[in-house]
Protein backbone atom coordinates (compact mmCIF):
# COMPACT_ATOMS: atom_id res chain seq x y z
CA UNK A 1 0.00 0.00 0.00
CA UNK A 2 1.37 3.48 -0.97
CA UNK A 3 1.44 6.27 1.67
CA UNK A 4 -1.13 9.17 0.77
CA UNK A 5 0.15 12.94 1.32
CA UNK A 6 -1.21 12.78 4.79
CA UNK A 7 0.53 9.98 6.03
CA UNK A 8 4.24 11.17 3.79
CA UNK A 9 3.84 14.15 5.61
CA UNK A 10 3.42 12.42 8.73
CA UNK A 11 6.38 10.28 8.26
CA UNK A 12 8.51 13.54 7.36
CA UNK A 13 7.83 15.03 10.36
CA UNK A 14 8.18 11.92 12.67
CA UNK A 15 11.41 11.24 11.14
CA UNK A 16 10.75 8.23 9.63
CA UNK A 17 11.02 9.29 6.30
CA UNK A 18 14.13 11.56 5.74
CA UNK A 19 13.52 14.46 2.66
CA UNK A 20 16.27 17.07 2.89
CA UNK A 21 15.21 19.53 1.61
CA UNK A 22 11.20 19.12 2.49
CA UNK A 23 8.83 21.67 0.77
CA UNK A 24 5.49 20.66 1.37
CA UNK A 25 4.28 22.82 -1.96
CA UNK A 26 5.74 19.70 -3.76
CA UNK A 27 3.65 17.25 -2.14
CA UNK A 28 1.02 14.71 -4.57
CA UNK A 29 -1.62 13.26 -3.46
CA UNK A 30 0.39 10.15 -3.42
CA UNK A 31 4.05 11.51 -4.00
CA UNK A 32 5.97 14.20 -3.51
CA UNK A 33 8.47 15.75 -6.53
CA UNK A 34 11.81 15.72 -6.55
CA UNK A 35 14.17 18.40 -8.22
CA UNK A 36 17.25 18.32 -10.52
CA UNK A 37 20.43 18.23 -9.24
CA UNK A 38 23.74 20.21 -10.54
CA UNK A 39 26.29 17.31 -11.53
CA UNK A 40 26.04 15.12 -15.19
CA UNK A 41 27.60 12.44 -15.89
CA UNK A 42 28.44 11.57 -19.74
CA UNK A 43 30.19 9.31 -21.77
CA UNK A 44 33.15 9.69 -23.70
CA UNK A 45 31.80 8.23 -26.26
CA UNK A 46 35.11 8.23 -28.52
CA UNK A 47 36.91 6.32 -25.96
CA UNK A 48 35.14 2.88 -26.06
CA UNK A 49 34.37 0.68 -29.11
CA UNK A 50 31.88 -1.23 -27.09
CA UNK A 51 30.75 -1.66 -23.27
CA UNK A 52 30.93 -4.79 -21.89
CA UNK A 53 29.44 -5.12 -18.21
CA UNK A 54 30.62 -8.29 -17.59
CA UNK A 55 34.01 -7.59 -18.43
CA UNK A 56 33.77 -4.34 -16.85
CA UNK A 57 34.72 -2.22 -20.03
CA UNK A 58 33.09 1.06 -19.52
CA UNK A 59 33.44 4.22 -21.35
CA UNK A 60 35.58 6.92 -20.12
CA UNK A 61 33.38 10.03 -18.36
CA UNK A 62 33.43 13.09 -17.85
CA UNK A 63 31.65 15.13 -14.95
CA UNK A 64 30.14 18.33 -15.75
CA UNK A 65 28.76 20.64 -12.85
CA UNK A 66 25.72 23.19 -13.76
CA UNK A 67 25.48 26.22 -11.24
CA UNK A 68 21.64 27.11 -10.65
CA UNK A 69 20.11 28.67 -13.45
CA UNK A 70 22.45 27.12 -16.27
CA UNK A 71 21.10 25.08 -19.19
CA UNK A 72 21.98 21.69 -20.09
CA UNK A 73 20.75 20.52 -23.25
CA UNK A 74 20.11 16.97 -23.89
CA UNK A 75 20.38 15.56 -27.69
CA UNK A 76 17.70 13.13 -29.30
CA UNK A 77 19.35 9.86 -27.90
CA UNK A 78 21.88 10.52 -25.81
CA UNK A 79 21.99 8.96 -21.95
CA UNK A 80 23.23 10.87 -19.25
CA UNK A 81 23.52 10.12 -15.15
CA UNK A 82 22.33 12.98 -13.29
CA UNK A 83 21.78 13.75 -9.39
CA UNK A 84 18.77 14.92 -7.43
CA UNK A 85 19.07 18.12 -5.57
CA UNK A 86 16.93 16.11 -2.88
CA UNK A 87 18.45 13.65 -0.16
CA UNK A 88 16.38 11.11 0.89
CA UNK A 89 15.89 7.93 2.31
CA UNK A 90 14.02 5.77 4.88
CA UNK A 91 14.65 2.53 7.16
CA UNK A 92 11.11 2.08 7.56
CA UNK A 93 10.00 2.10 3.93
CA UNK A 94 10.71 1.07 0.02
CA UNK A 95 10.50 3.99 -1.89
CA UNK A 96 10.14 4.19 -5.83
CA UNK A 97 11.42 6.78 -8.50
CA UNK A 98 8.84 7.73 -11.37
CA UNK A 99 8.96 9.83 -14.20
CA UNK A 100 6.82 12.57 -14.42
CA UNK A 101 3.83 12.36 -16.78
CA UNK A 102 4.60 15.95 -18.10
CA UNK A 103 8.59 15.16 -18.76
CA UNK A 104 7.62 11.96 -20.10
CA UNK A 105 5.24 13.32 -22.99
CA UNK A 106 8.28 15.06 -24.36
CA UNK A 107 10.28 12.38 -24.53
CA UNK A 108 12.59 12.35 -21.20
CA UNK A 109 12.89 9.23 -19.42
CA UNK A 110 14.76 9.82 -15.91
CA UNK A 111 15.32 5.96 -15.21
CA UNK A 112 15.68 2.86 -17.14
CA UNK A 113 15.36 0.25 -14.36
CA UNK A 114 16.60 1.75 -11.05
CA UNK A 115 13.58 2.71 -9.90
CA UNK A 116 13.60 1.38 -6.51
CA UNK A 117 15.24 2.16 -3.06
CA UNK A 118 15.66 0.04 -0.36
CA UNK A 119 14.63 0.36 2.87
CA UNK A 120 18.30 1.68 4.64
CA UNK A 121 19.56 3.40 1.18
CA UNK A 122 20.00 7.46 1.78
CA UNK A 123 21.23 9.30 -1.37
CA UNK A 124 20.76 12.11 -3.52
CA UNK A 125 19.38 9.26 -6.29
CA UNK A 126 21.16 8.95 -9.30
CA UNK A 127 19.03 9.75 -12.32
CA UNK A 128 19.42 7.54 -15.85
CA UNK A 129 18.13 10.31 -17.79
CA UNK A 130 17.63 9.70 -22.13
CA UNK A 131 16.23 11.75 -24.54
CA UNK A 132 13.81 9.63 -26.22
CA UNK A 133 12.41 12.45 -28.63
CA UNK A 134 13.81 13.67 -32.20
CA UNK A 135 14.42 17.26 -30.48
CA UNK A 136 16.37 18.44 -27.96
CA UNK A 137 15.77 18.56 -24.48
CA UNK A 138 16.52 21.84 -21.74
CA UNK A 139 17.10 20.58 -18.29
CA UNK A 140 18.04 23.19 -15.77
CA UNK A 141 19.29 22.26 -12.13
CA UNK A 142 16.30 22.76 -9.62
CA UNK A 143 13.07 21.61 -12.02
CA UNK A 144 11.35 19.63 -11.40
CA UNK A 145 12.25 16.28 -12.31
CA UNK A 146 10.86 13.43 -10.99
CA UNK A 147 8.39 11.89 -8.02
CA UNK A 148 8.67 9.66 -5.17
CA UNK A 149 6.16 6.96 -3.76
CA UNK A 150 6.09 5.62 -0.16
CA UNK A 151 5.37 1.75 0.16
CA UNK A 152 5.09 0.42 3.47
CA UNK A 153 6.93 -2.66 4.58
CA UNK A 154 5.12 -6.11 5.40
CA UNK A 155 7.57 -6.63 8.20
CA UNK A 156 11.09 -5.35 8.85
CA UNK A 157 14.06 -6.35 6.84
CA UNK A 158 15.77 -9.15 7.87
CA UNK A 159 19.12 -6.90 5.29
CA UNK A 160 19.82 -3.18 5.79
CA UNK A 161 21.16 -1.26 2.31
CA UNK A 162 23.33 0.10 4.54
CA UNK A 163 24.83 -3.06 5.07
CA UNK A 164 24.69 -4.89 1.99
CA UNK A 165 24.13 -2.12 -0.75
CA UNK A 166 26.74 -1.90 -3.32
CA UNK A 167 26.02 1.46 -3.59
CA UNK A 168 25.43 2.05 -0.18
CA UNK A 169 28.48 4.45 0.52
CA UNK A 170 28.57 6.42 -2.57
CA UNK A 171 25.55 6.54 -5.20
CA UNK A 172 27.44 8.43 -7.83
CA UNK A 173 30.11 5.59 -8.92
CA UNK A 174 29.71 4.23 -12.24
CA UNK A 175 30.23 0.86 -11.61
CA UNK A 176 30.73 -0.82 -8.03
CA UNK A 177 30.64 -4.59 -7.66
CA UNK A 178 28.29 -6.87 -5.78
CA UNK A 179 28.25 -7.40 -2.06
CA UNK A 180 27.38 -10.83 -1.17
CA UNK A 181 24.51 -10.63 1.11
CA UNK A 182 25.31 -10.93 4.76
CA UNK A 183 24.15 -14.53 6.36
CA UNK A 184 22.77 -14.84 9.32
CA UNK A 185 23.63 -18.16 11.60
CA UNK A 186 20.39 -19.23 13.72
CA UNK A 187 21.65 -21.08 16.74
Amino acid sequence: MFLSDTDILKEVKNGNIVMRPFDESRLGPASYDILLGNIFLLNDAYTAVVIDPQKKIFAKTTELKLKDGQEFILRPGISVLGTSKDFFGSDHYLIQLSGKSSLARVGLMIHNTAGIVNPGHFLNITLEITNQNNIPIVLRPGMKIAQLTFSGLSSPPRQNYKDVGRFAKDNWKHYVPEKKAAKKSKK
